[in-house]
């Protein structure tokens, strides 16, 4: 199991260990809110094990998510974009685990004076922007067992592992569908077999057969943030 933040990984070593000299570790445990929307940020969260949904929460109360944050992004963007404050988003913790964290002010005061430090942040919300407009097509073009094969194996790489504790309500939210649904795609890419599930828990037990499940947008995003960030993800698992 990976013990770092790719993104922070990603920084020449100099710029690193002057920003680790102003973080904290800290265990994120479920459900827990990070930033509201309209609230100002102040601090942003680099997740090391955990998993950190960006929801849109609609007037009738209906939720689904845009984006998601694991360890090789960060929580509070728009701390470094010349804003304060969240826009409509809300972060929560899908899956508890660990992070680091640091003022959102001394990250935009290194933001400022770092050139280094610029240049990969910009470059990762490229790719940030790149993963959300690629859900938009992928929610607009492909079926929802082909989301939901892509969705599990993107949040296994930014937690590192193969079992996922995720409830039905949350899956339903990820999909844009009612849990009803989730509970059929997930029956049936079971039967497939590369997945086993549960109520609350996902394992994978073929990996290379859920790839086959998945749509293109998997691979796309990886190529993507390797090519913007040199992650090299595939040699991560």
């Amino acid at each position: 199991m990976t013990t770092e933040n790719l993104l922070l990984a990603a920084l020449p070593r100099e710029v690193y260990e002057q920003l680790h000299k102003k973080m904290e570790p800290v265990s994120l445990p479920s459900n827990k809110i990070l930033h509201y929307p309209g609230e100002t940020i102040e601090e942003v969260y680099f997740p090391i094990n955990c998993l950190i949904s960006v929801t849109i929460t609609m007037k009738d109360g209906s939720t689904v998510e845009a984006g998601v944050i694991g360890n090789r992004e960060m929580v509070g963007i728009n701390a470094f974009m010349g804003g304060t404050e969240t826009t409509q988003t809300e972060y929560i913790v899908q899956v508890a685990g660990d992070a680091v964290k640091m003022e959102a002010q001394s990250l935009r005061k290194e933001f400022d004076q770092n050139k280094q430090l610029r240049d990969v942040m910009l470059k990762y919300t490229q790719a940030f922007i790149a993963q959300i407009s690629q859900n938009v097509a992928c929610n607009r073009l492909h079926t929802i067992e082909k989301r939901f094969a892509r969705w599990l194996l993107e949040s296994s790489d930014r937690i590192q592992s193969d079992e996922l504790d995720l409830s039905q309500e949350f899956i339903s939210h990820m999909l844009g569908v009612r849990r009803s649904g989730v509970t059929e795609t997930a029956r049936h890419v079971q039967k497939k077999g590369p997945i086993t599930y549960s109520r609350k828990k996902i394992k994978i037990v073929d990996r290379q057969g859920l790839e086959n499940v998945s749509c293109e947008c998997y691979e796309t995003l990886k190529d993507e943030y390797n090519r913007l960030l040199k992650f090299n993800l595939r040699e991560k698992r």
